[in-house]
């Protein structure tokens, strides 16, 4: 099973992918972690991502769908894959597709956690005070809401328009929301 996880930030996407992919012995593909082992291992598109990387820039897309069709093509996601953190924007969806495609392969389900905006600042400010994260604000968490809303929360059309999107709570206990995962993947 292919899968993408979607919601805004604090929804529980990366606790609900890593747990997901366990269950269902699949590979969790989260790119920042793709990033750096690509740039540990000094492969060609990692070296080419570090310099980015080192001067605070964004890495750019074509090289995390180089790194994605790396993977696909080395046969590490023939088991199934959950992406996380990836797709963020509509060009990035539509690059992966078409990289899918010519590697015929594709998704079959993107997952969206939906919380309210409320629960999310309540679980980054609670974040912040567990992790001792600065970075955590509400002034900082609101505006990662409105980048969410601006940049990345389109795709959840694009996904309901390809006809795989399904929709779960997010706002409940971890255990629940994992079972309800887990039922619309059955």
């Amino acid at each position: 099973m292919n899968l993408v996880f979607l919601g805004p930030p604090g929804s529980g996407k990366g606790t609900q992918a890593v747990r997901v992919a366990e269950k269902l012995a699949i590979v969790h593909l989260s790119t920042g972690d793709m990033l750096r082992e690509a740039v540990k291992k000094g492969t060609p598109l990692g070296r080419k991502a570090e310099a980015y990387m080192k001067k605070g820039e964004l890495v750019p897309d074509e090289l995390i769908i180089g790194m994605i069709e790396d993977k696909v093509t080395s046969g590490d996601l023939n088991d199934g894959f959950i992406l996380d953190g990836f797709p963020r924007t509509i060009p990035q969806a539509r690059s992966l597709k078409d990289m899918f495609r010519k590697n015929k392969t594709a998704l079959d389900k993107a997952i969206l956690l939906t919380v309210s905006d409320e629960e999310i600042i309540k679980r980054i400010k609670g974040r912040a005070e567990q992790e001792g994260r600065a970075d955590d604000t509400e002034a900082v968490a609101r505006n990662r809401l409105e980048v969410y809303r601006r940049q990345t929360a389109p795709i959840v059309d694009f996904y309901r328009r390809e006809s795989i999107l399904t929709e779960v709570r997010g706002e409940d206990t971890m255990d629940n929301v994992f079972k309800a995962i887990l039922k619309v993947l059955e």
